[in-house]
């Protein structure tokens, strides 16, 4: 992708004839109707008129088909946060909510998951944009792009019980999630970061309460999103330390746990496919209660795969194997890396799930500006590329 971006229709520079505009239509219902996603609309041109003259494809096509249809592939805005914070008055390059989602649509990704809604001061809108009427303003430009919002990565309350004012921030949070059209809204953090059982049974607890509130509030799905501490052992059982808490485990894990112990009418969850290997790596003995050492080794499709409905969203986040490294990758773009992708998704059966390309390392800095957009650009072919 080359930036800064060329005029986009409704811009005064390029005014369309309503001809023009009649056939761009035309080529979108058709293009939907055989399965291509806006980059490939653009690439065909009139030749969609032409695809669709040829003879139907045979049904072993289907197999073949993708392994992350076009509607379901996104992208978490922190992968892009350089670009959304950047000063667009001392830049070409797309800064601010606005241009970047223009610049993500033209990439072809169709979903969004925020990390919060501030962006730089000079960018339109301002620098806070968790308000309704700057709720408002970002529903406006996900539609004129074509973008659906999946999540959010935004408050949910720390304090246990609930203080009044968290209780209200918590539902203006879901006012917000309302106006932008989302299903699921979370945080990026583990439900508890103990390793002890009584504090997972308290975590469940409020996560069940607060579900509770956003499926009153709306249907919006809470989800809490995981790194690979949540996927170590649970220490529930063995002989007390000092304080009286358990030393050994039983050999559950502790998200293992809190998936049996929660509703899945109010609690989701979104598995970071790479801290799923992470743990993997770094997560494979634990104490039993008579003191020997058992080995298991943590397999992250196995866990999502009898409750798939619970996991609506992934973080695809891609690592190249390092045994130099503590956690044993390197993050990289999507598909650049070891993380055997292919054969995950295929393990899936349901389809609902939402992969959204993550790479914490992804921003260049003064030294490479455009270097995030241009990995989302080679993640997005490297998903659109994974087949059954």
């Amino acid at each position: 992708m080359a930036f800064p971006h060329p005029p986009r229709s409704g811009s005064p520079e390029f005014q369309p004839s309503d001809e023009a505009l009649a056939g761009q239509e035309q080529d979108a219902v058709l293009g939907r109707r055989l399965g291509l996603s806006r980059r490939q609309i653009l690439a065909a041109g009139t030749g969609i008129a032409a695809a669709a003259a040829l003879p139907a494809f045979p049904r072993q096509a289907a197999a073949d088909g993708p392994l992350i249809r076009d509607s379901k592939r996104g992208i978490i805005l922190y992968t892009v946060r350089d670009a959304i914070s950047r000063d667009p008055l001392t830049t070409n390059l797309p800064s601010g909510f606005r241009r970047v989602l223009e610049a993500l649509s033209e990439i072809g990704f169709e979903r969004v998951e925020f990390a919060g809604y501030r962006q730089h001061a000079n960018a339109e809108g301002g620098a806070d944009l968790e308000t309704v009427e700057g709720a408002r303003l970002l529903r406006r430009w996900l539609d004129d792009n074509g973008l659906r919002a999946e999540g959010n990565h935004g408050f949910i309350p720390s304090s246990w019980p609930l203080t009044q004012a968290d209780l209200d921030r918590f539902k203006r949070t879901l006012e917000i999630a309302g106006i932008l059209g989302l299903d699921h809204m979370g945080t990026g953090s583990d439900p508890t970061s103990s390793a002890y059982k009584a504090d997972w049974d308290v975590a469940a607890d409020k996560w069940h309460q607060l579900g509770a509130i956003a499926r009153q509030a709306g249907g919006t799905k809470l989800y809490t999103h995981n790194h690979d501490a949540a996927y170590n052992f649970l220490l529930d059982s063995g002989p007390p330390d000092a304080l009286g808490r358990p030393t050994r485990s039983s050999g559950i894990r502790r998200l293992e746990y809190f998936l049996k112990i929660t509703d899945p009418k109010y609690v989701y969850l979104e598995m970071d496919i790479y801290w799923a290997h992470v743990a993997q790596h770094r997560f494979r003995t634990f104490t039993a209660p008579d003191g020997s050492v058992q080995t298991d080794v943590f397999d992250p499709v196995a866990v999502v795969r009898p409750v798939e409905r619970r996991f609506p969203l992934f973080h695809a986040k891609d690592g190249r194997s390092n045994p130099a490294n503590a956690n044993g990758y390197d993050m990289v773009p999507f598909g650049t890396g070891d993380i055997d992708y292919a054969a995950f998704f295929r393990e899936l059966k349901s389809g609902h799930h939402y992969p959204m390309y993550e790479q914490d390392n992804a921003p260049g800095g003064t030294a490479d500006p455009g270097q995030s957009l241009r990995f989302a650009e080679l993640s997005y072919d490297n998903m659109s590329a994974l087949r059954r």
